[in-house]
């Protein structure tokens, strides 16, 4: 790519930001919900659907289905509005994106009939797939919104409720990833406005940047360099088959299988000397299902069956050491945060490398989580499960070394 049309790209993508910017600045705080799902949202998640159908007006409430993400839209969009008509609600699809085949995009867009259909719906949900693609669909070059897109805001605006999976997740903030590396590709390479980095739909705000997959896929490391770059000090990251509700009051609900990652950049501080990706005193929190957080007061309250499930760091049970070979693996985040919440040991170690043949395979990264005083975990009274709050986590650049018999 030539340095011309970089340049062409990022004035775009800048253009973009600014319209979003000035369009959520301009506009009174919404009344409705979102309800943002990390990906691979099973048909049988009662929890997810069931809560949806609700938020949008309970039994009968009409939602829009919106398949613009989808490498197929016709069958995506059938198949999650017939999900939800088996959960009760009048759900129907809009045929606005890029891939649908007969259409044109940009006309179905701005078409007043479409968008009114939108308008008088309870909810809307976009599918998972491109974010790009719904983004590409809905926002005219000019960073303005097509008049299906303003319709979903007025849904929102009144009480409505806005939701997504995967794709569908990252547009919800002003930020989202794009044309994305590796996660371990983000660290090693960096992230750039209008390359990996492109402007969302902004229904969260733009005070907190949303990722998605976030434990099945080691998200949790991308959701650094971007926050950073972006200066974004709160990261929300769900994951699969789970649920954040959020609220007009800014209260945020998990709901699904598992839980979410929250990712507290305020005290944080990066090495200007290190060319490499590196920060240090960056907070990291998982919030279990049924927990809740209040994004403006910072306050958490436990599910129900943690209230009383406060573990006293003076009485750990585990007393050996906390290492994981491949922090970005499946899990393996929270894995070493459940050992270290509830260990005598009060550090914690995390290494991601390249893989034989990258072109980077020298270069690996520590993460070091730290338990301190201001830590906290609780523990469910019915499950194996823990909500662990408030770790510090510092990421270095690492030189790996290769076997000598290669």
């Amino acid at each position: 790519m030539t340095s011309f049309v970089k340049a062409v790209r990022f004035w775009c993508a800048s253009l973009v930001v600014l319209a979003v910017q000035s369009a959520l600045a301009a506009e009174a705080p919404p009344k409705g919900n979102l309800l943002i799902a990390g990906g691979a949202v099973r048909a049988d998640n009662v929890q997810v659907f069931q809560k949806l159908v609700e938020l949008a007006g309970g039994q009968g409430a009409r939602i829009a289905v919106m398949p613009s993400a989808a490498g197929n839209p016709e069958r995506s969009g059938n198949n999650l509005a017939a999900t939800l008509k088996r959960y009760g609600a009048q759900a129907f699809v809009v045929p606005v994106a890029v891939r649908l085949k007969d259409h044109d995009y940009k006309r179905d867009a701005d078409d007043e009939a479409l968008a009114k259909q939108v308008r008088e719906a309870g909810g809307v949900y976009f599918v998972g797939g491109d974010q790009g693609l719904i983004t590409k669909a809905l926002v005219h070059p000019d960073g303005s919104r097509t008049a299906v897109l303003q319709a979903i805001w007025d849904v929102y605006q009144r009480g409505g409720v806005i939701a997504g999976t995967s794709a569908g997740a990252a547009i919800m903030s002003a930020t989202m990833y794009y044309e994305a590396d590796s996660v371990l590709g983000t660290l090693s390479g960096g992230v750039n406005d209008g390359r990996e980095l492109a402007p969302g739909l902004g229904f969260v705000g733009t005070d907190v940047f949303v990722d998605q997959h976030l434990l099945a896929r080691g998200r949790f490391a991308r959701m650094l360099p971007a926050m950073l770059k972006k200066n974004y000090k709160l990261g929300l990251g769900v994951d699969e088959n789970t649920a954040m509700v959020i609220n007009g009051q800014r209260e945020v609900e998990i709901i699904g299988y598992q839980g979410a990652l929250l990712i507290d950049l305020t005290e944080a501080k990066t090495n200007g000397d290190e060319q490499r990706f590196n920060v240090s005193n960056a907070r990291i929190s998982y919030l279990d299902r049924g927990d809740r957080y209040n994004l403006r007061t910072r306050q958490y309250t436990p599910s129900d069956d943690k209230k009383d499930g406060k573990l006293d760091p003076a009485h750990p049970y585990l007393k050996e050491p906390v290492y994981s070979a491949d922090i970005l693996g499946h899990n393996a985040i929270l894995v070493m945060m459940e050992r270290l919440i509830t260990n005598e040991r009060t550090e914690a170690i995390g290494i991601a490398s390249a893989m034989p043949g990258d072109p980077l395979e020298d270069l690996g990264f520590e993460f070091k989580l730290t338990r301190d005083a201001t830590s906290v975990g609780y523990e469910s009274a019915t499950a194996d499960a823990y909500t662990i709050l408030n770790l510090r986590m510092d990421v270095r650049p690492l030189r790996m070394t290769r076997p000598w018999y290669r």
